[in-house]
């Protein structure tokens, strides 16, 4: 049994991933200040006596005794990150320090949750590991993108300094059951409005791509990740490589939820990426990892969530 802290562990992310862990033998401390988490997303592990739920803030330093730590904290939807961008930075960077701090104090290793906002708009596609990325360090999304950048800058550094055990990950967009049925993102939306009967709202012309990867596949992942040798730090793509355009997602929910919605434009945001599509060559060959579940599979899962809360 290992004893796991997972930061952000009340978030969708997070709560999959502490169901895992618990699962799989180990005692779990989630910590979450429930900004975006929510606690009925781990309501039903609280009987389980090797799970323990404290309200925090990574923000500020946390002290424990721990074999793992999975730092999962931040928000991560656009309407969430922007609410507070001084507050997102804050999460980022100050997180990533006391958490890398608690891990060099008591020999921990440590997974930091990245993201494929690190190669911003980019410019190379699909998204290998060694591309450093096209970001706008003082647009609206920056808060995120540049967070996440500095986080990742401070594992390393942290690695080749005080040697400590550091995983990278990062995370393309994901999606499945616990996502927050306001949080902006794609799926979500797309989801939650065929289900009210409204407009689907896409932005853009629609012939934006992105690929979708169901939660599943992320937690295996990131648990494969955190597994590795510790001469292999990362950073690792884990994404579902299935490249999809705006409309064709729109019309794949919109069939399987047998709405009446229509779809209606709106004008593109701020740096909002036109494609994103991981190369995880790396993920296979290191790993032995590749997503199973496709996205019809996925959204029929998700769309039956959604059925449930909306």
């Amino acid at each position: 049994m290992k004893r796991i802290l997972v930061t952000g562990g009340a978030g969708f992310l997070g709560s999959h991933l502490c169901e895992r862990l618990l699962t799989e033998g180990n005692d779990v401390i989630c910590l979450d200040n429930y900004f975006t988490g929510q606690k009925k997303n781990v309501v039903h592990l609280l009987d389980n006596p090797y799970f323990e739920l404290v309200r925090h803030d990574v923000t500020s330093p946390y002290f424990v005794e721990v074999d793992e730590i999975y730092n999962l904290a931040c928000p991560a939807s656009p309407v969430h990150y922007q609410y507070n961008p001084i507050k997102t930075v804050k999460t980022s960077v100050m997180g990533a320090i006391n958490m890398l701090g608690l891990a060099k104090r008591i020999k921990a290793k440590v997974l930091q949750a990245s993201t494929s906002e690190v190669y911003g708009d980019p410019e190379q596609h699909p998204q290998q590991e060694s591309y450093w990325g096209h970001v706008n360090p003082i647009g609206p999304r920056a808060c995120y993108d540049e967070g996440k950048r500095c986080a990742e800058t401070l594992f390393v550094n942290y690695h080749k300094q005080n040697n400590v055990r550091i995983k990278i990950i990062r995370i393309f967009n994901t999606y499945g059951p616990r996502m927050h049925p306001n949080d902006g993102r794609v799926v979500s939306n797309f989801i939650v409005q065929a289900l009210k009967g409204k407009d689907i709202t896409i932005y853009g012309d629609g012939k934006q791509t992105r690929s979708f990867q169901y939660v599943d596949d992320l937690v295996e992942g990131m648990i494969r990740l955190m597994n590795t040798p510790d001469s292999f730090t990362g950073p690792v793509n884990i994404g579902n490589p299935g490249e999809f355009t705006m409309l064709e997602l729109a019309e794949k929910v919109i069939r399987m939820t047998n709405t009446k919605s229509k779809i209606v434009f709106q004008p593109l945001p701020a740096d909002d990426p036109m494609q994103r599509r991981p190369d995880i060559s790396l993920a296979k060959e290191v790993l032995g990892w590749e997503p199973k579940i496709n996205l019809d599979e996925g959204l029929a899962r998700t769309i039956d969530y959604f059925r449930s809360v909306v």
